[in-house]
């Protein structure tokens, strides 16, 4: 019980005083914006910020593609002023601007009439770049083992290194989780099954990597995981059987459960949208959080100095055991996070695969 509750003071020493401290150094120049650092690393940006030399921010400046009320417009992102104006904004050219909006917040808008409009934007993003980074190691690790398998026959003694390892992690997932779930139709839907799981787990292993070509926080962003959960959606409600149609709109119950009151197909044409919400929700929560925590461990050492020096020289000890474990821990979260929605995957796929029922 002691250590819950000494977890527990860490937790609030960070999500309480570190907002404070924040506020309370926002015009100091020798004070540091956790916040800014908390979601900095956390949300999509139009640079991927490096770190900081002497004040100075090292950052990779990305290309900007947007149709405003002008036309179409391709620059970089450097062309945006690093100072903030009255409003809080980033002025660029074309009149555009990043606002500071609460609604429109680090998106890039324009002024028409008065009225704050954010225009047609396909800019590249660091969530882009490392989604562009993240398929181009993903296809690599992918092509190795198999040109391997392309020259070799099956009696063949077993690769080693990394072909080896990548062996073996496919035939883990083929084995133990695909086809043990989908039985027969292993083969038709393999492909799907293992390439998401090798992409939700690179991209959550290049997300812990603190530099880049790592440090995005692919998996972390709903969008990612909106259209993972949307691919498993389809795929398992235009291949599912009459059978898996009939369980939902007339399933095997008592009637009075179908008519004149369809409770039982309502809930089961409802239990079709919530599978794979719960798909999105559990992976984009999970590596968020998972990014958060270990930035704010490391953020409370800078906390801690900003009270008095033996605060923050005795809680960099902490902090930093304390970093270290959750990245350790982090590493195991990318395995079972990406283990998790494929395993979910097949069950799902599984259960649209049904037949029907011998008449006894």
């Amino acid at each position: 019980m002691r250590q819950i509750r000494q977890i527990l003071c860490l937790f609030m020493l960070v999500f309480i005083i570190a907002p404070i401290s924040a506020s309370e150094h926002t015009d100091d120049k020798k004070g540091l914006d956790l916040q800014g650092v908390l979601f900095g690393h956390i949300k999509d940006a139009y640079e991927w910020h490096i770190t900081d030399i002497n004040g100075h921010p090292i950052v990779i400046n990305l290309p900007v593609i947007v149709k405003s009320s002008t036309g179409w417009h391709v620059f970089s992102s450097a062309e945006f002023s690093e100072e903030k104006d009255a409003a809080g904004n980033r002025p660029g050219p074309y009149g555009l601007y990043i606002s500071g909006s609460q609604d429109n917040e680090n998106k890039i808008c324009e002024v028409i009439s008065g009225k704050e409009v954010r225009p047609f934007d396909i800019s590249i993003t660091k969530t882009v770049v490392v989604l562009f980074i993240n398929s181009i190691l993903l296809l690599i690790c992918i092509l190795i083992p198999a040109r391997w398998c392309k020259k070799h026959r099956p009696e063949d003694p077993a690769p080693k290194g990394f072909t080896g390892l990548m062996t073996m992690f496919i035939m883990y997932i083929y084995d133990d989780i695909i086809k043990a779930t989908l039985g027969k139709n292993t083969d038709r839907f393999a492909p799907y099954l293992l390439t998401c799981f090798f992409f939700i787990f690179l991209s959550n292993i290049m997300g812990v990597v603190p530099f880049p070509p790592g440090g995005g926080n692919l998996t972390g962003n709903i969008t990612i995981t909106f259209f993972l959960a949307l691919c498993t959606f389809l795929i398992t409600n235009f291949t599912g059987t009459k059978a898996y149609w009939k369980e939902i709109f007339w399933p095997d119950v008592p009637t009075w459960l179908k008519v004149p009151v369809p409770l039982m197909p309502f809930i089961e044409f409802f239990s079709i949208f919530t599978k794979p919400l719960a798909l999105m929700i559990r992976l984009f929560a999970n590596m968020m959080a998972g990014h958060a925590i270990a930035l704010s461990l490391t953020c409370l050492i800078f906390i801690m100095f900003g009270i008095n020096a033996v605060a923050g020289a005795s809680m960099t000890v902490v902090s930093v055991l304390m970093s270290v474990f959750m990245m350790l821990l982090e590493l195991l979260v990318c395995f079972i996070q990406a283990l998790v929605f494929t395993m979910l995957s097949a069950v799902f796929i599984s259960l649209s695969q049904v037949k029907e029922h011998a008449a006894e």
